[in-house]
């Protein structure tokens, strides 16, 4: 309980510790992809069309934590600088496919090197067991307040 007697102790809050950590861990990830000219959401999209290509603007938006609108904002960006291609017209239904370019996969891969060694730093003073711990107790929380069964 907070010193008043009414609300959340900050102090042993584990919501405000976990809001905590990812505050520190996007602050980290915005300065080692500053100097790549990226943003999260730029190296989101990047590592999702590498491990799923053919993605639409809606899957990738539900994928990087963004509106449809902010993906197409920066897809139109990313295709005019050659990191990634759509077709002209979708191949079948309204979704255009997107792929990533040669300068998109180099782009991503010294990205992923940055982004590696921010969660590298991030897990230096846990254990193998406590990293295993800590991942299986996340996958559990996002899991129950998603509503699906643990």
């Amino acid at each position: 309980m907070s010193q008043d007697g009414v609300g959340i102790d900050l102090d042993t809050s584990l919501g405000y510790l976990l809001k905590e950590a990812a505050s520190a861990l996007r602050a980290a990830m915005e300065e080692v992809l500053r100097p790549l000219g990226m943003t999260i959401t730029h190296y989101s999209c990047l590592e999702l069309l590498a491990q799923r290509p053919g993605l639409s603007n809606s899957e990738l938006a539900r994928g990087a934590f963004v509106t449809r609108q902010s993906m197409n904002v920066l897809l139109q960006g990313l295709e005019r600088d050659g990191f990634v291609t759509r077709p002209a017209e979708p191949p079948t239904g309204k979704a255009l496919p997107t792929t990533l370019t040669p300068r998109g996969r180099r782009s991503l891969a010294a990205a992923t090197a940055a982004v590696r060694s921010v969660e590298v730093r991030m897990l230096s003073g846990m254990t193998d067991a406590e990293q295993t711990a800590a991942f299986r107790a996340l996958q559990s929380m996002a899991r129950s307040l998603r509503g699906g069964a643990g």
